[in-house]
């Protein structure tokens, strides 16, 4: 199955706990954030610096959360987890491949999330693991 290639030229961001250097690679594999039952066959990432710090913040862990500008090693997709399935077109600018992600550099100077919204997506996060109608398309 081909993939399609949007036209976003990035620069392209990833939002993790893991403490990363330049020159690492990013790959699929692990345990979905939001469906820890689902392994991912897809590596996930945005145009969006402070999108990428929403998925840093809620991702399992205590470590700080951190936001790396990355560049994708092959061929990427529009994440169909948050376009037309869910949002007309992809205004979140969120992407995914199944190939890995290069850590070229870290954003420093994203928006963190206030307590209060913390929370609201955590319980976010908590009922779509409680719903088994949240299907992740993997």
């Amino acid at each position: 199955m081909a993939v399609h290639q949007p036209s976003d030229k990035g620069p392209f961001y990833h939002g993790t706990k893991a403490d990363l250097e330049e020159g690492d690679v990013l790959s699929a594999g692990f345990r979905s954030n939001y469906r820890p039952d689902v392994v991912m066959n897809h590596i996930y990432f945005t145009a969006l610096p402070d999108g990428a710090g929403l998925a840093a913040e809620l991702a399992p862990g205590d470590a700080a959360p951190r936001v790396y500008i990355v560049e994708p090693t092959g061929p990427f997709e529009d994440d169909p987890n948050v376009t037309d399935k869910k949002f007309p077109g992809n205004p979140t600018r969120s992407y995914r491949s199944c190939d890995p992600l290069r850590v070229v550099g870290e954003v420093t100077d994203w928006t963190r999330l206030t307590p209060e919204a913390l929370q609201m997506w955590s319980d976010r996060l908590a009922a779509i693991r409680e719903d088994v109608r949240g299907e992740i398309i993997n």
